[in-house]
């Protein structure tokens, strides 16, 4: 059982981007202790299949069909939530899409697409919900946001910033809502196996296909983060890093940040490089998961 269990007896929890990946994991983890789980995703059929896990798993799911850049539907679907379970005590502004792209190459069709999705979807949950947390003085908000937001690599500049912007925020957060016992959490990882690039936008094919070898290849899976994720939430952690390589990259922004602007530097020349390492760890990836 989880820490967040035992405190929060209501278990009630609100889970965007729940229709795959990390955040299907989650609310399979949060199931298993019987948790009540609004879900939503853009993905009706991703939606059922994890409402069906979710039941299979002990707990009770709540879905909507939703877009987290939509806030009419947002506050709408809020709304349900809230009347269906008188409260809530467990937000996860999961919800988010992977692009990449040379700055001058990425459209600003494209800039509002993902920061309506990345920023403003977190923006919107933490908005509907935070009234009635401070009404209870209780609950706690989880904003994934990624390592990109410190360690920036070349090529991914909007994908940056909508999570470094998510990190702001969450910072922000848990200065003024503290007095209110309610409680905050960034999680910051590096890359784990998800579909988080499978609506990518971007022109630039290095910058796709990097990160779909990086992600796809990556020896951690959602499963894995969703365990690490909850269980540092539950002992009250603000940055959650995992795995490693997020510890490394926060640290060496923090202490030694013209070092790390350097790396990125050298990083945006050896383009075609970083491109082959990163499949040589895909390759090597798959490889042993199919033995």
């Amino acid at each position: 059982m989880y820490q967040l269990t035992k405190k929060y007896l209501h278990k009630r929890a609100f889970i965007t981007g729940a229709g795959s990946g990390l955040g299907r994991e989650l609310c399979i983890e949060l199931a298993k202790d019987k948790w009540n789980i609004g879900i939503c995703d853009i993905s009706e059929k991703g939606l059922n299949e994890t409402a069906e896990l979710i039941a299979n798993a002990g707990g009770k799911a709540i879905p909507y069909v939703m877009d987290v850049a939509d806030k009419n539907a947002y506050k709408t679907v809020a709304e349900n939530f809230l009347q269906q379970t008188g409260g809530i005590d467990l937000l996860v502004n999961n919800a988010g899409v992977g692009d990449g792209s040379p700055f001058e190459e990425y459209g600003l069709d494209n800039w509002e697409w993902i920061t309506g999705i990345n920023q403003m979807g977190v923006i919107y949950g933490c908005h509907y919900f935070i009234p009635t947390m401070k009404k209870q003085q209780s609950g706690h908000i989880i904003n994934i946001s990624s390592i990109a937001a410190v360690a920036t690599a070349p090529g991914m500049s909007p994908y940056n910033t909508t999570k470094a912007a998510v990190k702001a925020l969450s910072e922000t957060l848990y200065a003024e809502l503290k007095e209110h016992g309610i409680k905050v959490s960034v999680a910051m990882p590096f890359f784990f196996r998800t579909n988080v690039m499978q609506h990518a936008r971007g022109k630039d094919e290095h910058s796709k296909e990097t990160g779909k070898y990086m992600v796809h290849g990556a020896n951690h899976s959602a499963d894995a983060m969703a365990k690490r994720l909850l269980k540092k939430t539950g002992a009250g952690k603000f940055h959650i890093l995992f795995p490693y390589q997020a510890v490394i990259f926060f640290h060496l922004k923090r202490f030694f940040p013209m070092t790390q602007l350097r790396i990125n530097a050298y990083m945006s020349t050896k383009k075609d490089k970083l491109r082959e390492l990163a499949k040589k760890q895909y390759d090597k990836q798959m490889l042993k998961m199919n033995k």
